[in-house]
């Protein structure tokens, strides 16, 4: 009997947790084109969505076409997520600024607070404190969504240690070494989440992209560091398959130019902004490599070469061949179908592109299959936030909505 009520229980949840992703996947649908989506009968769906009608996860909106005057029969009813169920609180932290961002539940942006970093930002407020600051703001500005508030998820740059609850290492100052996720989730009574920015700077890409939504793609950021995220073709993997590495960090020449990481001969210490600044300069390669470098110097790099400065237009070859050579190793393991450039490099990318397809031709991937299509994309924020909007988004879904029983009450509403 305990077997059956455990069995009935796992069913149950598994096809709310169907429908809240076919919702968030989809947008707002009909019953009937909810049942074809999940392969549930029209009459599970229905159950289904009656206790979340109860419930105030979703609501019945009316579809637009229906307000057509010359259309007949009765108007079509869609369901969607209702707005106010939930909030997340999305923080983007990265060397230069932090970004925290107020989403209610069907993904609508309600606040925004930025805040510029410097290299002793978080030697001044250790990061739970500088969180939680900010959070306390994002409260006094939006009390009745913070009461809401369901899940906070963090963006960072760096390698984090296994538990996921901080970062082993990191390019941001002073933010390495600190149990966040506990001491947080201890000040807020909420879930708490780091994520890698190149994983989410992939899966984002999808939802910015329409092309992409099928695709395997290795989305490469290059700007002030140079980091890739993975995201492969569930069709082909059977599930979503997501990742970063520490691509920047990869080996590119053994005793080569000193990175940021401390090491020599990365692929960051010659591709990211600091790298292209120096070889341009014929600074020694040895030389410690800025904190950080002014957007403008670097889009002034990118003019000279464009402008046939030679030792720019070198710097940028210099940059692709490194990035080319990262990327033909990393073929060797994940067969990307397209790689899409983003971040203030993208700009750069013609200056790039040759060595970059050169070192793609080594591969013996490439020169069977050719070359992964490039994309450029200029502004690699939106990727990153809609990364992190869905991820948090679907957590919400499918780790607190999915498992409430019948009996279950959203609190507060």
């Amino acid at each position: 009997m305990a077997r059956t009520v455990s069995d009935s229980d796992s069913l149950r949840r598994q096809n709310r947790s169907l429908l809240l992703g076919a919702l968030r996947d989809r947008g707002p649908q009909s019953r009937t084109v909810l049942a074809t989506t999940t392969g549930l009968s029209h009459a599970s769906v229905t159950a289904i969505m009656q206790d979340l009608l109860a419930q105030k996860i979703v609501t019945e909106l009316v579809s637009p076409s229906s307000n057509d005057s010359r259309s007949r029969g009765r108007p079509s009813t869609l369901v969607g997520f209702k707005r106010d169920a939930a909030y997340g609180a999305l923080f983007e932290i990265d060397v230069n600024r932090c970004r925290l961002s107020l989403v209610d539940y069907s993904g609508v942006l309600v606040d925004r607070i930025e805040t510029e970093l410097g290299p002793a930002s978080f030697k001044d407020a250790p990061p739970v404190q500088f969180i939680a600051e900010r959070l306390a703001a994002l409260e006094k500005r939006n009390p009745s969504a913070y009461a809401a508030l369901r899940r906070i998820a963090i963006s960072v740059q760096g390698i984090l240690v296994r538990d996921g609850t901080g970062l082993k290492w990191s390019p941001i100052k002073h933010f390495t070494g600190n149990d966040i996720t506990t001491e947080l989730t201890g000040l807020t009574g909420l879930p708490v989440s780091l994520h890698k920015r190149g994983s989410l700077l992939a899966e984002g890409t999808r939802w910015v992209d329409e092309r992409l939504q099928d695709a395997s793609i290795a989305t490469v950021f290059i700007g002030s560091t140079v980091a890739i995220g993975l995201s492969l073709d569930p069709h082909a993997t059977g599930q979503s398959s997501n990742g970063a590495t520490e691509f920047g960090h990869m080996n590119h020449s053994p005793g080569g130019a000193l990175c940021r990481c401390g090491a020599r001969g990365c692929i960051e210490a010659y591709a990211a902004d600091y790298g292209v600044l120096r070889s341009a300069f014929s600074v020694p390669d040895t030389t410690p490599p800025a904190h950080s470098v002014p957007t403008a110097q670097y889009e002034a790099l990118i003019s000279r070469a464009q402008h046939g400065d030679r030792e720019a237009i070198h710097a940028f070859a210099v940059a692709g061949r490194a990035i080319g050579y990262g990327l033909a190793r990393m073929l060797s393991m994940h067969d990307p179908s397209h790689i899409v450039i983003v971040g203030p490099g993208a700009r750069a990318l013609p200056l790039m592109q040759h060595e970059i397809e050169n070192a793609l031709q080594s591969a013996l991937v490439c020169r069977i299959n050719g070359i992964p299509e490039l994309i450029v994309h200029m502004d690699e924020k939106e990727p990153i936030f809609r990364g992190l909007q869905m991820k948090t988004l679907r957590d919400i879904d499918h780790l607190d909505f999915a498992p409430l029983s019948t009996s279950d009450r959203i609190l507060g509403k």
